[in-house]
Formats: structure tokens, C-alpha cells, sequence
């Protein structure tokens, strides 16, 4: 007699993947950890992630293109803020699981 196993459904599995391959980079960890902290303009969080502003720019797009991140123009200046709510709780569950 098989024993019956409660799996989240395929849907689910799928997102997953997908966000947490969208979160597989170094620097977009860290821009995510900037963002939980508030909302930043793209030069604030080139600066802090020692990046140029073109490198920033793409990875903030793909963020907001998987629905992660929201942005707002001010005049000539794009700011940036979390815009799911799972995400901070993804960043946690890394951090308590990868700090030495």
C-alpha cells in the first residue's frame, strides 16, 4: 500500500524555479536586501552595489519583469521598491540558512 504524500501542485513547483532562478545572482540578492530597507533610486543602488548604472538597470528590470520589484519615475529619476510580499520572507529563509 502506497503511502499518500501532500506535493504542492506542478503550478507551484514551476514558480518556485523561477523565482528562485531569477534570485540566483550575487548582486541581485543584495539589491533586494537594499530594497527591504526602503525604496532606492537606481543610482543610490548602483552605488551600493558597486555596479554601473547600466549593469543596475538590467537587473532591476528582470526583478520587476518577474513582478518582484516596482518602480517609480520622479521626474528624471527611477525608483525602486518591493513589490512581493514573499520576498522578504525568501531573503530571511537564505540568510538563516547560509550565515556560517
Amino acid at each position: 500500500m502506497a503511502k499518500q504524500l501532500e506535493l504542492p501542485g506542478d503550478e507551484v513547483l514551476e514558480e518556485a524555479a523561477e523565482c528562485l532562478r531569477v534570485m540566483a545572482h550575487p548582486v541581485r540578492l543584495k539589491m533586494v536586501n537594499i530594497l527591504m530597507q526602503g525604496e532606492f533610486a537606481v543610482h543610490e543602488i548602483a552605488e551600493l552595489c558597486r555596479t554601473s548604472a547600466n549593469q543596475t538597470c538590467e537587473h532591476l528590470r528582470l526583478l520587476k519583469g518577474h513582478g518582484l520589484l516596482s518602480s517609480e519615475r520622479r521626474g528624471r529619476t527611477v525608483y525602486y521598491r518591493i513589490m512581493s510580499p514573499r520576498l522578504p520572507r525568501l531573503i530571511e529563509c537564505i540568510a538563516a540558512h547560509c550565515e556560517s
